[in-house]
């Protein structure tokens, strides 16, 4: 009886260890001269490093979420909303060395102290930086009118060119004629929640037509508790088992 009460305190452990360091889990893909390592973080934060060069998308959480990680060189902020723009983790970083890439009306709101370090992009505007390529691409929700929590001009997606393969975050949005074009995409980050974003049938949808070789479902914690990530894999490879849907763990336990 004892060897079975230590083996269930066993699991129960082990288990609870994974569960805690699940957001430390890196998933790593060939490029053509280096491996793309994506780290997801926490709702729409994840780390991207590519040749010891590190990008971090929407640093959010507090600076433990991040310890053990490379200092940044290069931060993209998505929108003014404190899920994206999170100024106590962001000047909890050491982001001494690190390039900001923000939409205007991001980067209106980030203390001076950032101003130097700031590149303004606005959607469908584009920059080198660090050998990396990155654009702009329209997030928003619909219909565009003055109720929408995402106007169209104000936040960005992007659309990363790292080596040979092409990384697209969607950032807050809808299934927008703008994701819906994109063409030869390896990996896309697709958010999913709703009423700020776009339920996992929109989701599906706009996945199955743009067709990214890889896609994360992230940002898919809702007012009504997590979306059903498992259905938005069953939707997609359903009518396209091509497409790899990669669920992960964006919400560890603390």
């Amino acid at each position: 009886m004892k060897k079975k009460v230590f083996l269930v305190l066993f699991i129960s452990v082990l288990f609870g260890k994974i569960s805690i360091a699940q957001n430390s889990e890196t998933d790593e893909l060939k490029t053509k001269t280096g491996i793309l390592k994506i780290r997801p973080i926490l709702h729409g934060s994840l780390v991207l490093t590519h040749h010891n060069k590190t990008i971090y998308v929407d640093p959010y959480g507090g600076s433990q979420l991040y310890k053990n990680i490379k200092s940044p060189d290069i931060i993209l902020i998505t929108d003014i909303h404190g899920d994206h723009l999170d100024l106590k983790t962001l000047d909890s970083l050491d982001t001494s060395k690190a390039i900001l890439i923000a939409p205007k009306d991001v980067a209106s709101k980030l203390p001076e102290k950032y101003t130097s370090k700031t590149i303004i992009l606005n959607n469908n505007q584009g920059i080198h930086r660090l050998d990396f390529f990155i654009k702009a691409i329209a997030m928003y929700n619909l219909p565009e009118d003055n109720t929408s929590r995402h106007p169209k001009g104000r936040g960005n997606g992007y659309l990363l060119n790292i080596d040979d393969t092409q990384v697209y975050i969607s950032g807050d949005t809808e299934d927008i004629k703008e994701m819906r074009i994109l063409q030869n995409i390896d990996v896309a980050f697709v958010c999913m929640n709703l009423p700020y974003t776009m339920d996992i049938n929109q989701a599906a949808s706009g996945v199955l037509e743009f067709k990214p070789s890889i896609v994360y479902p992230y940002h898919y914690r809702g007012t009504n508790g997590l979306s059903d990530v498992n259905e938005f894999k069953n939707l997609v490879n359903t009518k396209n088992k091509n497409i790899e849907v990669r669920l992960r763990n964006w919400y560890p336990s603390k």
